[in-house]
């Protein structure tokens, strides 16, 4: 155990150039034009924007995802969508950690227990709540955060959309992925906010 943990960081270390993908964030792909964010996303458990997620929000504790709370959605939301991200994997680009769709305007928190599953039909996760999951590399609802050790900390963007009209999820993937998301929202956003958390995995 100690000898991969070893391995693990001195690879780490080796990539740890490897990082930043800002870009790729999708708070910053063509639909949201120069659009600046509006809706104040809350973390009451984590604090403020720029905290330490704990332990228990990584894949070395309960691997949950944090709490989120906003304010009741303004007229012109009609929908909402929620995406995390961390662009700081080694992996050349934004590594998506959670997509859910079809979020009725009248919600104004999610937490873990808005990502439970009911049952699988066709390979696709049915929350209780009606919610669509979308696509990551893992096939998760969600990846709690788990950067490798000796990279350093990363950061993991936490994204509410607000859409002004509902989503035709026909047109998409029955388990959407980021970039079919972006090409069916463009022209639809209303209203964004985004929380941003850290978190390292120490040795």
């Amino acid at each position: 155990m100690w000898l991969l943990r070893l391995l693990e960081y001195c690879l780490g270390r080796l990539l740890y150039r490897r990082r930043g993908y800002d870009s790729d964030l999708f708070f910053n792909t063509i639909p949201f034009g120069n659009l600046k964010p509006t809706l104040r996303l809350e973390s009451p458990e984590c604090g403020p924007a720029g905290a330490r997620l704990t332990n228990d929000h990584s894949a070395f504790g309960a691997g949950r995802i944090p709490h989120f709370t906003w304010p009741a959605a303004p007229p012109s939301v009609k929908e909402y969508l929620f995406l995390a991200e961390d662009p700081d994997a080694p992996l050349g680009h934004a590594n998506v950690h959670g997509i859910y769709l079809g979020i009725p305007p009248t919600t104004t928190s999610l937490g873990p227990v808005d990502l439970e599953v009911v049952r699988v039909e066709n390979g696709v996760k049915v929350l209780k709540n009606g919610w669509t999951v979308g696509q990551n590399r893992r096939g998760w609802v969600y990846i709690p955060a788990r950067p490798p050790r000796g990279h350093g900390p990363h950061r993991y963007f936490f994204v509410l959309v607000g859409l002004g009209e509902k989503l035709d999820l026909g047109r998409m993937d029955k388990v959407p992925t980021k970039g079919e998301v972006v090409r069916e929202i463009e022209g639809k956003v209303v209203a964004w906010g985004v929380w941003e958390g850290t978190y390292e995995s120490t040795f």
